[in-house]
């Protein structure tokens, strides 16, 4: 089917990930759920319908009105691996195509060594296994960088020490399954859209804090990626004149002001924690009632509520999302957060919603899955090949169910 050319089509994904994981549900439902028009969704489900991904159950009980008709998934066609790269492991799951995690692991990785892509490829076939009954639709990356826009699968991050590697390419060839890759906050994103509290809006903003600290906008149910595939680093936005050095390079970026490296540097300097600690100790400090512990968070917590307020005012997003390994310690944050955030938004902005999400590192690697999940939906322009190889593999062409 022909469909416009443009950004993904995110709410195509969330339709089946509804579906996947409510057993069923009528065209109203869904229209409900995922907030948009009952014309368009009427528009989708013919689309996946034609598609062969949705099909028409029985009707549902009536309360005196006419009867829905019930829809379900068409397809358990294959499952997703989702992977999250960081500097010394990666984070793996394996999904169904509703988003359920079949199961999940690490492997320790360094991302430095000059080996790495090899050693990559060796991890996946770890993790996958060699010996398959149910065969996988792709594999989704997400990485801490920038992703060529293109869809080529180049990378560019300073926190891995990696310039222009081209990881999709060679992750694709050595494997041979499609393999898209895209920036892990972006992915999230996407994971958001599919499964999580973003479910219910088309408009929200992600923000992620830990070890760096990213962002993801979401409009119209699509990522916004950017012209070379970099929006949302808003870790790098420059925050004060001759700060802190920062991993790409500049001074005074947010990132160097309340990343993990930096916050707990800090307390080490400043006698909270020993000079051989690390962020769950300073944690569990804090969570101790130790005061200066404490306050190393709720300081952190300022700025950051000033940039995402300043987002906020930028992009008008109907509620903000905030995930990533940080808000294991939210608690401490929130107070430095909600001050600075809520004061430096507008008067008719400062009732948005600012959701905070649970986390483990698992999440990272879901939302590399939610990039396979979704690639079906993205124009041919957007998705390129491998986005054409896992629309292949999901309707069964013979000649695309190889590999893995």
């Amino acid at each position: 089917m022909v469909r416009p050319s443009g950004n993904a089509d995110v709410t195509r994904s969330a339709i089946l990930a509804f579906l996947g994981t409510s057993g069923g549900a009528s065209r109203a439902d869904l229209a409900r759920a995922l907030g948009v028009s009952p014309a368009l969704m009427t528009q989708l489900i013919k689309e996946l319908i034609a598609d062969g991904l949705v099909r028409e159950l029985s009707m549902s009980p009536s309360n005196g009105g006419r009867p829905a008709r019930m829809l379900g998934l068409a397809t358990a066609a294959g499952r997703v691996v989702g992977m999250k790269i960081s500097k010394d492991h990666v984070a793996f799951v394996e999904t169904e195509l509703s988003g359920h995690v079949v199961r999940s692991g690490n492997r320790a990785y360094d991302a430095s060594s000059i080996t790495s892509l090899s050693d990559l490829v060796s991890l996946v076939h770890s993790f996958v296994g060699e010996d398959r009954v149910t065969p996988l639709l792709g594999i989704g990356v997400g990485v801490p960088g920038s992703v060529d826009a293109q869809g080529s699968g180049v990378v560019d991050s300073s926190f891995l020490g990696w310039r222009q590697v081209p990881l999709g390419a060679v992750l694709s060839r050595e494997l041979h399954v499609p393999v898209l890759v895209e920036n892990n906050v972006n992915a999230l994103a996407v994971a958001e859209r599919l499964y999580g509290s973003g479910r219910e809006h088309a408009e929200f903003l992600v923000v992620t804090i830990g070890e760096g600290v990213g962002a993801g906008f979401v409009t119209g149910g699509a990522v916004v990626r950017g012209s070379r595939g970099g929006a949302g680093e808003i870790g790098h936005i420059p925050a004060v004149a001759d700060g802190p050095l920062c991993t790409c390079g500049n001074h005074g970026c947010i990132e160097a002001l309340i990343g993990e490296r930096t916050l707990v540097e800090h307390a080490r300097q400043s006698g909270i924690i020993s000079s051989s600690a690390a962020m769950a100790d300073l944690q569990e400090r804090a969570d101790d009632g130790d005061p200066l512990a404490q306050d190393v968070f709720r300081e952190a917590g300022h700025p950051l509520g000033r940039i995402v307020a300043g987002l906020v005012q930028i992009l008008d997003p109907e509620t903000v999302i905030i995930s990533g390994e940080g808000t294991r310690a939210w608690h401490h944050w929130a107070a430095g957060f909600e001050r600075s955030f809520r004061s430096a938004l507008t008067a008719d902005r400062r009732s948005i919603p600012v959701i905070v999400e649970s986390w483990d590192d698992e999440a990272w690697a879901r939302g590399a899955a939610a990039l396979v999940a979704s690639a079906p939906f993205y124009s041919e322009e957007s998705s390129g090949e491998q986005g054409r190889r896992v629309r292949a593999r999901l309707t069964h062409v013979p000649a695309e169910v190889g590999g893995l």
